[in-house]
């Protein structure tokens, strides 16, 4: 399993992780980050494309 932390405090919302990972990183009805903290080995490679095009860095992944 691969584990995603987003820190909130820098992430400014602009949904950039979301066409990379759309299975993890949505945007709610107030445009702001929604997540699951989670996700299958299978997934590293959208995951870590997610995390290269944050604007703010805010992405960390780590395999659990």
């Amino acid at each position: 399993m691969i584990r995603i932390d987003v820190d909130m405090d820098k992430c400014q919302h602009y949904g950039q992780c979301v066409f990379e990972a759309p299975e993890v990183f949505q945007l709610n009805a107030d445009d702001k980050l929604e997540y699951v903290a989670e996700a299958p080995d299978e997934m590293l490679a959208d995951l870590e494309a997610a995390a290269d095009v944050c604007p703010m860095q805010a992405i960390l992944i780590t395999r659990a």
